[in-house]
């Protein structure tokens, strides 16, 4: 772990991330020493901390921190949390000019590659949401909601869950974006008002396209799943799982997740 370019795992007590939330961070795969996707997690933490009014920040440093603890590495998670640093009083972070920078080195999560290949079974969370548009698609560090859902989960069996706002439209899944697809046409839920915009759900929107296939972006009901011929879930560590169930609903045939789980090996 490197804190500011330091080796060390303290961070001061006064800092925001920790008082407020006040941060956002990416999750990135490393394999063979590099960060898959780099400029898309590169971009994703330029346009959060441009979101959230943050302090200018030493790009140049954060990238070769992160090449520093990728080095070497076959198989790794690397994750960056970046917070609006020390100072301010109470909520107001004015006067904060020196954002922290963490970056962290973790295992990969092996059982992941048996999720890609045997698929899952999913339940409905039953916790919902709220929508908070003002933070809508950043990954900030306030994820307390995640947090109970995932205590949900574990309460119930679960290793995966499908999550709807407090209005009851579909969002994503506890630690994953959605899509399903019916006929020739694939879904995935409108994160405009709440949930993240992942990379990997970028990659899959982006290989859809190349492939001619109609996406529609969308506010829709539980029940749409129950109309679906595939559910998948995906994250830039998981890469993309299908969903084999959830409750009674079966999901046997994972034909375009197939084609795009073969797309997705190429890139990476």
């Amino acid at each position: 772990m490197l804190i500011n370019g330091i080796p060390t795992e303290a961070v001061s007590a006064r800092d925001r991330g920790l008082a407020y939330g006040d941060g956002h961070f990416t999750t990135m795969l490393v394999k063979q020493g590099q960060v898959i996707w780099w400029p898309a997690h590169l971009a994703r933490l330029q346009h959060a901390c441009a979101r959230l009014g943050f302090a200018e920040f030493p790009w140049d440093s954060l990238a070769a921190e992160v090449a520093q603890l990728a080095a070497g590495q076959t198989q790794a998670v690397a994750k960056i949390v970046l917070t609006r640093g020390s100072g301010g009083h109470g909520y107001d972070g004015a006067g904060c000019n020196t954002p922290t920078r963490i970056v962290s080195l973790a295992p990969y999560p092996a059982h992941y590659l048996g999720w890609q290949q045997n698929g899952i079974a999913a339940l409905v969370c039953q916790q919902q949401l709220g929508d908070a548009p003002m933070l809508a698609g950043l990954k900030t560090l306030g994820r307390l909601e995640q947090v109970l859902l995932k205590s949900e989960l574990a309460a119930r069996g679960g290793v995966e869950g499908i999550v709807l706002n407090s209005r009851g439209f579909l969002v994503e899944g506890v630690s994953a974006n959605l899509f399903w697809r019916r006929g020739k046409t694939v879904f995935t839920p409108d994160l405009s008002r709440a949930g993240i915009d992942g990379i990997m759900r970028k990659r899959v929107i982006m290989m859809l396209k190349q492939m001619g296939i109609e996406l529609r972006v969308v506010e829709a009901p539980l029940e749409s799943l129950w109309q679906a011929e595939e559910v998948w879930l995906t994250n830039t560590l998981m890469g993309i799982v299908p969903v084999t169930s959830i409750g009674d609903v079966h999901y046997p045939s994972p034909v375009l997740i197939r084609r795009l789980q073969e797309r997705l090996v190429i890139e990476v």
